[in-house]
């Protein structure tokens, strides 16, 4: 396999920056004017694909160009592209520029735009059963989380079940990494040593009491003012992935990592499902096939920028240190009885976690 491209190609948009601002705009507002309509994103779903004509598709994502979501995204179109013989071309709106992820889910599901870039957190919200695959424990590493997501026996029917409510299919995911704790002040080796320190953490219940277990405190805060709270006393400290810990400077202000590796989050991808059950059938394999080369090209991605991040905090004088990690895991333990209140639930978590690879062996 050839070595992934580091970044993303100049050019290759349909539209100049500027009329795609104005598409932006356009889609917004006409969602906002016209959200009863059905296919506000233009599509004649009898012709999609067709051999005389071009299919533009529209693809929201919320980071930036050089991100490896942009750029593994980026190439995926390129290829799909190429081997469809231009008859389709999926255009990528970077920086949130079709809005943001909570709007750009409800645009997917009107067929204001085609596909998008969402959090795990978005989905819980249109069912619960998605917080499987974003609660600490479920996931052992990014590995096991890349393996199980591409199982359709595991996750298909969670996939596909915004299909019929919502117009939503999800097709997979990108890594968000593994997430740990930095601090200020001293580094964190045990649960003990964060007990009384205030850890920011997204607005969720049950990240909330990911840090109470953990021996935190815990405090739900806008990501953008992390940085400022951590510098003022406001916070003690975060949890995140390395890659947003040294882009957003708070090594600066919170310069020790611990590696609790306490969870693996997840992106997922979204598409329209009349879209995609209006594909031809050799279409859609080229499109699955050219999706999972972009999985697997985001994650050699995700691990170099990860790397490079490492090697820049310590550059600047963060200390990585390696905390007791098995007394975290026990501690994370309550977490699947008190979250998991189903018995669906309880099976895809149990059969998720019976992917988890024996230390020391492999398939």
């Amino acid at each position: 396999m050839s070595q992934p491209q580091l970044t993303a190609r100049a050019g290759r948009s349909r539209w100049p920056s500027g009329l795609r601002a104005a598409l932006a705009t356009v889609t917004v507002a006409a969602t906002a004017a016209l959200s009863a309509c059905a296919n506000l994103g233009g599509l004649n779903l009898d012709t999609v694909g067709a051999p005389d004509q071009t299919t533009y598709v529209k693809l929201a994502l919320n980071q930036t160009e050089t991100h490896p979501s942009y750029i593994a995204l980026d190439n995926f179109a390129e290829r799909f592209s190429e081997r469809t013989d231009g008859r389709w071309d999926i255009d990528i709106f970077p920086n949130e520029q079709l809005g943001s992820q909570q709007e750009v889910l409800q645009f997917v599901s009107s067929g204001a735009i085609e596909m998008a870039i969402v959090s795990g957190t978005q989905l819980e919200n249109l069912n619960k059963d998605f917080q499987v695959l974003n609660m600490p424990t479920t996931f052992s590493d990014v590995e096991h989380q890349m393996r199980v997501i591409r199982q359709d026996e595991i996750v298909g029917d969670l996939f596909d079940s915004l299909a019929a409510s919502n117009n939503i299919s999800v097709i997979g995911g990108f890594t968000q990494g593994s997430r740990s704790i930095y601090t200020s002040g001293s580094p964190v080796l045990t649960p003990e040593d964060l007990h009384g320190r205030k850890i920011r953490v997204q607005e969720s219940d049950m990240h909330i009491r990911m840090i109470q277990l953990m021996g935190g405190s815990a405090t739900p805060l806008s990501y953008g003012e992390v940085y400022t709270a951590i510098q003022s006393g406001v916070l003690d400290g975060a949890e995140n992935n390395e890659v947003s810990y040294v882009t957003q400077k708070h090594n600066e202000v919170a310069p020790f990592w611990s590696y609790t590796n306490h969870l693996v989050g997840l992106d997922y991808m979204i598409m329209r499902t009349d879209l995609r059950e209006a594909m031809s059938p050799a279409d859609r394999a080229v499109f699955d096939e050219e999706w999972d080369a972009a999985m697997t090209e985001h994650t050699a991605l995700w691990d170099e920028e990860t790397r490079r991040a490492i090697e820049q905090g310590e550059a600047a004088g963060a200390e990585f240190v390696t905390p007791d990690q098995e007394a975290f895991r026990t501690a994370l333990e309550p977490i699947a009885d008190e979250f998991l209140v189903s018995d669906q639930q309880r099976d895809l978590y149990e059969r998720i976690r019976a992917e988890v690879e024996p230390v020391g062996e492999g398939r």
